[in-house]
């Protein structure tokens, strides 16, 4: 490999004149590097530390599915996440991901997710009650409660309180938060470790643990059936015939609770504030949602008989893909496209530049939810990643689009949408989140 080509470099020195502004949004940053040097670029962190960065689909596509067994996730996910979440579906790598993963699949499967649906309209009407109409309104704080009382109440039903749900959502947000300060100044995990800052939310984690510990003994000791996500993962079973002991299942149920509400929250608020940028699709998932509803009364038919509200959806995750960067660490060295990937090689794809890129997308940066309508998904897989792609896809693909699907056309069915603020604001922190997301609401007659 010595006569493979090199990815050009940022230097270290750029890195640190322009950590400030790293620090507060990385993605006009590493924007102008692509802009500058291509679709794949080396950035120096550190003296001897550096990190890939591409906005190359193909290069993506080669680490997620044509070679995935050579790649594994950074020290980011396994390491940093894990000590707030451990080490789950979202963490492990190897054996024990193997092993999770075909044990935990068949609560995702469709059918069993059938079940599930009613449990998630409930919510989402409930929720979106609390949206206040004919003045400027911030929505995001309504879909985070509604994202994450629907993972809460599909994977307890009843048995969780407000106040048990609205710790663990506390404490999953404040988590997030430090992890963030500690990826992007690692310069003062010196600090972070000797004010105790760290310890404190690593405590916090630990009052999580417990509070899922007694929601997990409470229903044990119950002896009824809910048939929500708790059951199906209390009867999943090994190939040897044993079940998950009860720290992995804590592991599972946080990880849950921290990747099933945050992106959904995130995708719905992007997607209601283009739906205010473009009224038409307001009117057409309406009338869309009146037909379905008038054509069948099961809710896995209805699911299927709204292409109109699938597709902007899909289009919202185009623009504004929650998972905006993808990490992977090569085991052994390796090569893509004449360029040498020397052994633990640290690479990040930049999702969000893939979905925005016009070697891949016409008109990439208009946005037309007819680019989803009456397609197939292979035209686009191999350069449309809002859940990932491979054997590490989001086992809750399924699940987000069920409720993403439901509330958005719920909403429609009740509101009517107008701008306030504009244009829409982001605020990458581990997932793309929103900022500034204030509508106006006009309730329907």
């Amino acid at each position: 490999m010595s006569n493979l080509k090199e990815f050009p470099i940022v230097p270290l020195r750029r890195f640190l004149k322009h950590s400030l502004e790293i620090l507060k949004n990385p993605l006009p940053f590493h924007h102008e590097n692509f802009t500058n040097l291509g679709d794949t670029f080396r950035l120096k962190i550190g003296f001897k530390n550096s990190v890939v960065f591409s906005r190359d689909a193909a290069f993506l596509q080669y680490v997620l599915q044509k070679n995935q067994r050579n790649y594994t996730k950074s020290k980011i996910q396994t390491e940093d996440l894990a000590k707030y979440v451990g080490r789950g579906l979202l963490t492990s790598e190897g054996a024990l991901w193997k092993q999770q993963r075909k044990l935990i699949q068949p609560a995702f499967h469709k059918k069993q997710l059938s079940n599930l649906l009613e449990t998630m309209v409930a919510v989402i009407s409930e929720e979106l009650q609390n949206i206040v109409t004919e003045r400027p309104f911030p929505i995001f704080e309504v879909y985070n409660n509604l994202a994450f009382q629907v993972v809460a109440k599909s994977l307890f039903s009843g048995g969780v309180s407000e106040i048990q749900i609205k710790r663990l959502q506390h404490i999953t947000e404040e988590a997030q938060k430090m992890l963030v300060r500690e990826l992007r100044q690692p310069y003062l995990n010196w600090w972070f470790r000797a004010s105790g800052k760290l310890q404190k939310h690593l405590e916090l984690t630990l009052e999580a643990r417990a509070i899922l510990k007694d929601l997990v003994t409470s229903r044990k000791e119950s002896g009824q059936r809910e048939d929500d996500l708790l059951d199906m993962l209390l009867d999943a079973r090994y190939e040897d015939g044993s079940a998950m002991d009860e720290e992995q299942l804590i592991d599972e149920l946080l990880i849950l609770f921290v990747a099933g509400h945050e992106t959904t929250s995130n995708a719905l608020t992007f997607t209601t504030q283009l739906l205010a940028k473009h009224i038409s699709y307001q009117t057409k998932i309406s009338e869309e949602l009146k037909t379905a509803k008038q054509n069948t009364t099961s809710l896995m038919e209805l699911l299927r008989a709204m292409p109109v509200t699938t597709s902007v959806i899909e289009e919202s995750l185009r623009l504004y893909p929650p998972v905006y960067f993808i990490d992977r660490v090569n085991i052994e060295k390796d090569e893509f496209n004449g360029v040498a990937l020397k052994k633990g090689t640290s690479l990040l794809f930049a999702v969000h530049e893939i979905h925005k890129s016009a070697r891949y997308w016409e008109n990439p940066l208009l946005f037309n939810p007819n680019r989803f309508v009456n397609r197939k998904h292979s035209e686009y897989a191999s350069f449309y990643f809002p859940f990932g792609a491979g054997p590490r896809m989001c086992i809750g693909n399924n699940f987000a689009m069920y409720e993403m699907i439901l509330t958005v056309a719920t909403l429609c069915e009740n509101f009517s949408i107008k701008e306030h603020t504009t244009p829409i604001e982001i605020n990458p922190l581990i997932t793309l989140k929103p900022k500034n997301a204030i509508l106006e609401f006009e309730k329907k007659a």
